[in-house]
């Protein structure tokens, strides 16, 4: 199989949903493909990109449209065009986010979780904090205590602050001294860690065929490459998302959240650049093509230019 024939496969999988989440799409474009590259995009360009998902205009209309209202995105005119950025609060949830899609997972933990305390904020604001939280890997021990074994600091500190919680909510840290049997129930139900393996067993099932063309081919073509890597990040983060990155120990059997990490890295590898050639062709800001990718863009999954080099090597 092609890798062209591959991705098609994975993008009339997507378009045969019951629910096409057009909106949940545009966020994954805008967090792996715009964000680093200045972080604006002309409404045009978008739709374009988005129509090889088969998503219509009207769709992404109404999408962004949403997202402009959910805080999100903020939009600005320049003549008859619209362009859409991030607000400040869409690129602090992004800047959480792309800190856990695309770094290593932990490997190393010392026993220690960070909890949470809730009891003292009122229903409205506790159930926003939970699931912010849960964004961040965070699991419910009991209707006012969320704990998980490694979060980052700088990260919590954001989600507290924007959620107006910082002053209420007690920080605690705390060790499993005993009942280790116990500790594993608790987080297979805190965490519902066997959703989270059966999504990532289907995300490896759903990209291994398209690893196996990628092997076979030097050059992929840019469309085919910006489609694949946008639907492997959409993918991959449903169940990362969910995903508190347990030690070892208190992970089911046969765990599929390594073989799912190690599938992503080496697919957005292999198609990091020919996607960006891509978005340098087709998408457009009020001052031309997008600019080149900033930040620690390159750092994606260990290094993309160090590993792209390695493999140019090996071949």
């Amino acid at each position: 199989m092609t890798i062209e024939a591959a991705c098609n496969q994975i993008v009339k999988e997507f378009r045969s949903r019951p629910t096409l989440r057009a909106g949940s799409l545009i966020t994954t474009v805008f967090g792996d493909s715009i964000a680093p590259r200045g972080g604006t995009v002309w409404l045009g360009s978008l739709i374009r990109a988005m129509a090889e998902f088969g998503i219509s205009e009207r769709l992404v209309r109404t999408s962004v449209f949403r997202l402009a209202k959910d805080g999100w995105l903020q939009s600005s005119q320049v003549g008859r065009r619209s362009f859409y950025s991030l607000t400040e609060g869409g690129r602090e949830k992004f800047r959480a986010a792309t800190h856990r899609i695309y770094g290593e997972p932990a490997t190393d933990w010392d026993g220690e979780w960070c909890l949470l305390l809730l009891s003292n904020l009122e229903a409205p604001v506790k159930d926003t904090l939970r699931r912010e939280c849960g964004w961040l890997g965070f699991g419910p021990l009991s209707a006012n205590v969320l704990a998980h074994p490694s979060p980052d600091e700088s990260d919590l500190e954001m989600t507290l602050n924007r959620v107006g919680a910082m002053d209420e909510v007690v920080i605690m840290s705390a060790r499993t001294i005993r009942s280790e049997a116990s500790m594993r129930a608790l987080a297979r139900s805190a965490w519902n860690l066997d959703d989270i393996d059966a999504r990532y067993e289907h995300f490896v099932t759903m990209f291994r065929p398209l690893f196996a063309a990628l092997k076979k081919t030097r050059n992929v073509d840019p469309r085919t490459a910006f489609v694949t890597r946008t639907l492997l990040i959409q993918e991959y983060r449903k169940a990362l998302l969910r995903d508190p990155q347990l030690p070892h120990d208190l992970l089911p059997a046969g765990w599929h959240g390594t073989a799912a990490y190690q599938l992503c890295r080496n697919l957005y590898l292999g198609l990091h650049k020919a996607a960006d050639d891509y978005l340098s062709e087709c998408m457009e800001t009020a001052d031309g093509p997008l600019p080149p990718a900033a930040g620690n863009y390159l750092q994606r999954f260990g290094g993309l230019g160090d590993q792209a080099a390695a493999r140019r090597k090996s071949a």
